[in-house]
């Protein structure tokens, strides 16, 4: 796994390990910052259920201004923090230990400009964020990556993109 683009194109991160981990490929994640663009200087994001941290890290690396990291399991945990120190991005990040949607519900509407969020499969965390971001909207865009197959209850004005067998789609609110 690496990052892809931006100050830290080529810098390779430490990969989650186990039977569980379903990482976003390269592939994907290209697809996802592509689509984001060049927009993502200067913005501040939040990687929610960030594992690794290669969302919000390939952010930092293209522009974002700030990332605060969302992921509650230790191991995650270690492999993320290992992963900022490798870059020396301490001072552009946050490292939020805790479960995803309790952080939710203790921020502010619209605290972040884009989530990015790549949730467990087959667990009902997508579906659960959807709706959270439709009652309080947490960022004014929220990415979303879940298996193709999956029906969201998302809103009309979604959109969708598949990429395989996965899916991103994007969900956004009036700044």
């Amino acid at each position: 796994m690496r990052i892809i683009a931006g100050r830290w194109k080529g810098h390779h991160l430490k990969p989650l390990k186990g039977r569980d981990v379903r990482p976003t490929t390269d592939r994907v994640r290209e697809a996802w910052m592509s689509a984001l663009g060049a927009r993502i200087g200067g913005l501040d994001v939040v990687d929610l259920f960030a594992g690794s941290g290669a969302l919000g890290l390939e952010a930092l690396s293209r522009g974002a201004r700030h990332v605060v990291f969302v992921e509650r399991a230790r191991g995650a945990l270690r492999v993320l923090e290992a992963n900022i120190d490798l870059l020396h991005a301490w001072s552009e990040v946050t490292v939020v230990a805790d479960e995803v949607f309790k952080y939710l519900r203790s921020v502010e509407q619209r605290a972040f400009d884009v989530a990015l969020a790549d949730p467990p499969y087959r667990q009902g965390d997508a579906a659960r964020l959807v709706e959270t971001f439709g009652s309080r909207p947490f960022a004014l865009e929220l990415w979303l990556e879940h298996p193709w197959r999956e029906v969201l209850p998302v809103p009309p004005d979604a959109r969708t993109r598949r990429y395989g067998d996965t899916a991103l789609t994007t969900l956004t609110v009036e700044p």
